[in-house]
């Protein structure tokens, strides 16, 4: 069983102003150990890391993508899936749309606990003013952490320097509660991270074109989208899924392009509803005007009215 508490600090006080119970909901791991885990299933060689890409094109006598590096290596590729974040060289190949990003930023770190903490099950938002504090276990030991601050920070340093940032979140959250200074203060720096929120807007999802001869996207190349459900990961899961199901029974050497067609009818949708739903909540977050803010809880409510349909989705099998 599985909780989420929002508490509010505003006016000196500790106020609970949510419980939800639910069987299966979130489920946060560190990125490097998926990683790992993927990797460990592919034979030896099979992947290389380091490579930067710099540039895809198409070679005019075989129609085949080319891939240039920025060591300036080179790979004449059969296939081509983009996966390479929301400012994937694969999907502005494709000619998809700017992505935009969300008047707000993330911090975001990671805190062990030696000794184990108490937290159990427990996804937890703390909120104060403008500012909200969110804290996940991960494992008896391990905890992730998100700040969001009321702007985007100006200074330089904050985002280049991992010590200078954790400072400046110390700053931020100096009112909270002691747990949460001490969680911030001993957190790994090298897990410090200020990231500017960025999404494809769902309208251009619902029309972008996702192919092109044998090139296609997938993750956040293809639906990045803000943090706030939390589904971003599990998206590109749910891409790897589909596609590799229908890659399997049509092979690489035949009707590739076919299969990606296919893949992106069975994905647009999906990917759009959960953006729509992401970027909604994400713009009624970071405004200040009540207006709006009424306009898009009532969006949230008319559109997803079960808070939770983003969750009760099933990809199928591999």
């Amino acid at each position: 069983m599985y909780r989420e508490r929002i508490i509010s600090l505003d006016e000196g006080k500790q106020k609970e102003i949510s419980l939800i119970h639910w069987d299966d909901g979130t489920r946060c791991l560190r990125r490097k150990d998926l990683i790992d885990i993927l990797y460990a299933a592919f034979p030896p060689g099979t992947v290389k890391f380091g490579y930067q890409l710099e540039s895809i094109k198409l070679d005019p006598p075989s129609t085949k993508p080319v891939l240039r590096f920025i060591d300036g290596s080179s790979i004449v590729a059969k296939v081509v899936i983009g996966c390479e974040g929301g400012k994937s060289i694969i999907a502005n190949f494709l000619n998809l749309k700017p992505t935009k990003t969300f008047p707000l930023c993330s911090i975001r770190g990671l805190t062990n606990y030696p000794n184990g903490h108490s937290y159990g099950h427990e996804v937890t938002r703390f909120k104060k003013d403008d500012i909200v504090v969110g804290r996940v276990p991960i494992n008896d030991n391990l905890v992730y952490w998100f700040c969001s601050p009321p702007g985007i920070p100006k200074d330089e340093k904050v985002w280049k320097d991992n010590e200078v940032l954790r400072q400046s979140t110390l700053e931020l959250i100096r009112d909270y509660p002691q747990e949460i200074y001490e969680m911030i203060k001993n957190t790994d720096i090298q897990s410090l991270s200020l990231t500017h929120l960025r999404y494809r807007a769902p309208w251009d999802l619902l029309t972008g074109t996702f192919r092109k001869g044998t090139v296609t996207v997938a993750g956040d190349a293809m639906h990045v989208m803000g943090p706030f459900l939390g589904q971003g990961g599990s998206a590109g899961l749910e891409d790897a899924v589909v596609l590799a199901r229908i890659m399997a029974i049509s092979g690489l050497n035949n009707a590739v392009e076919e299969a990606f067609d296919l893949f992106i009818k069975q994905r647009r949708m999906r990917v759009v509803r959960l953006s729509l739903q992401t970027y909604l909540t994400g713009m009624l977050l970071s405004t200040s005007s009540r207006l709006k803010k009424i306009i898009y809880i009532m969006l949230l409510i008319l559109l997803f009215h079960n808070r939770n349909s983003h969750l009760d989705y099933d990809c199928g099998d591999l």
